[in-house]
């Protein structure tokens, strides 16, 4: 099978994310990596055991939909780079069988206008229930895979953009915008109490506890008197002149009465 995808990104930045094993992982469709999540990166070699290029390998479930019907595979999937090129093998055993099936897959990204090119070709060998599927439904799965891997793949490098964007936009962090309010001179430490209990203590020293506990409170915390009732005492000064003078009066009156009779 033979197929292009295409991202909107530059080639070299989707040569970065494609040796990113979290990223590549992340971006294959239905693919679930082990809770573990190690991945095995180390260097590849061919037949001859010479230097074949750089790689990982991630293990993990994949999920496969493929006409109107879901099989999971349990297994391993490598991707290895070498002069510009990227190889990919994977290997899985369906998690509800014993049937095992095998891709590789070659990958050549280029650039081209807008973006990059990746021509992809790959060969997989079927069996169990994947074989009782017809060629033509086997490779429209598979292309649909790489689409997805390709609308995924730019996702990814576009969320990296929106990141860049955000940190520009930031402004750099200020010092003296995390300083607490105030002066040296206004913040209180455990060795100097605040102006009103240095001035109880001023006033306590020298007294008894027996006064200070009995003592009224002072300052702020003084109690309100009363307010005086002059009025009241005002109409009691002259209420008694008043009531004399009415007394006398009717003393005068009532002799005076008795005389004529």
């Amino acid at each position: 099978m033979e197929h292009e995808v295409f991202v909107p990104f530059p080639v070299d930045d989707v040569r970065r994310a494609l040796s990113d094993p979290a990223r590549v992982a992340r971006c294959v469709p239905g693919l679930q990596r082990d809770e573990d999540g190690t991945d095995d990166a180390t260097d590849a070699t061919d037949a001859a055991g010479t230097p074949a290029g750089t790689g990982f390998t991630v293990a993990g479930r994949l999920r496969l939909r493929i006409g109107g019907s879901t099989i999971t595979y349990r297994g391993s999937l490598r991707l290895t780079e070498h002069d510009g090129a990227y190889e990919l093998s994977a290997e899985g055993t369906e998690a509800r069988g014993s049937a095992t099936v095998s891709l590789t897959l070659s990958a050549l990204p280029e650039e081209a206008p807008g973006g990059t090119r990746v021509a992809c070709s790959g060969t997989v060998s079927r069996a169990g229930r994947l074989a009782e599927f017809d060629t033509r439904t086997a490779e429209g799965t598979a292309r649909r895979l790489l689409d997805r891997f390709a609308t995924a793949l730019a996702e990814e490098l576009a969320q990296d953009v929106r990141d860049a964007a955000l940190r520009d936009e930031l402004p750099p962090l200020d010092d003296e915008a995390f300083a607490p309010a105030g002066t040296p001179d206004d913040v209180l430490t455990e060795d100097e109490p605040p102006a009103e209990a240095a001035h109880a203590r001023r006033t306590m020293i020298g007294r008894s506890a027996e006064e200070v506990d009995h003592a009224p409170p002072r300052g702020r915390y003084a109690p309100v008197p009363a307010p005086e009732t002059t009025s009241g005492r005002a109409a009691l000064r002259w209420a008694a002149p008043a009531a004399a003078v009415a007394l006398a009066s009717a003393v005068v009156v009532g002799r005076v009465l008795r005389r004529r009779r």
